[in-house]
């Protein structure tokens, strides 16, 4: 790879996105480390669906509530920039590629088969360390145990509850402190 670059900005990492044609997502830790994610599938798609629409439901607006957006956060390194599979903002975001962790409520992601130390481990520890106040994960076991990260006063994560993702869709949002 005679053409690549020396060192991998968000924004080659941007270019990546929309070049590649299998739909896989590229992201880049803030530590500069590239990771590729694999093509969605319609399971995953569907359970960022249907929180997003439980979002919706309790007023969550459409403009707050982002599906597959670029969230750059600063690293030791450099600046690292993640595409998680719902984000939920404060106030309606600017349009750009990257957006800024200011505003930044709850990131959800829903475990990709294969990757599960990538969003049950490491993950953890970014958004952990960029102040995102709140990190869900969605596993992909039967009942879609959903794990409910709050942000403590030392920026590391505590499990606030384990559930099946049918029994958190039966509460409403506000029981879980999104935004307060």
């Amino acid at each position: 790879m005679r053409d690549a670059p020396a060192a991998v900005t968000l924004d080659d990492v941007a270019a990546m996105n929309v070049a590649d044609q299998l739909g896989r997502r590229y992201e880049m830790s803030p530590d500069g480390v590239l990771s590729v994610m694999p093509l969605a599938d319609s399971e995953h798609a569907a359970v960022a669906s249907r929180i997003c629409a439980w979002l919706a439901r309790a007023g969550w607006p459409a403009e707050q509530l982002l599906q597959a957006a670029g969230v750059q956060f600063p690293g030791q390194n450099g600046v690292g920039g993640r595409i998680p599979d719902l984000t939920v903002w404060a106030a309606p975001q600017p349009r750009s590629i990257w957006l800024s962790v200011t505003d930044l409520l709850l990131v959800v992601e829903i475990v990709s088969l294969g990757f599960e130390a990538m969003d049950q481990v490491v993950k953890v520890r970014e958004y952990a360390q960029a102040g995102i106040p709140r990190y869900w994960v969605i596993d992909r076991d039967a009942a879609q145990t959903a794990t409910l990260h709050v942000l403590s006063a030392d920026k590391t994560y505590e499990v606030a509850v384990r559930m099946p993702l049918a029994r958190l869709l039966e509460t409403a949002p506000a029981d879980h402190n999104i935004g307060g």
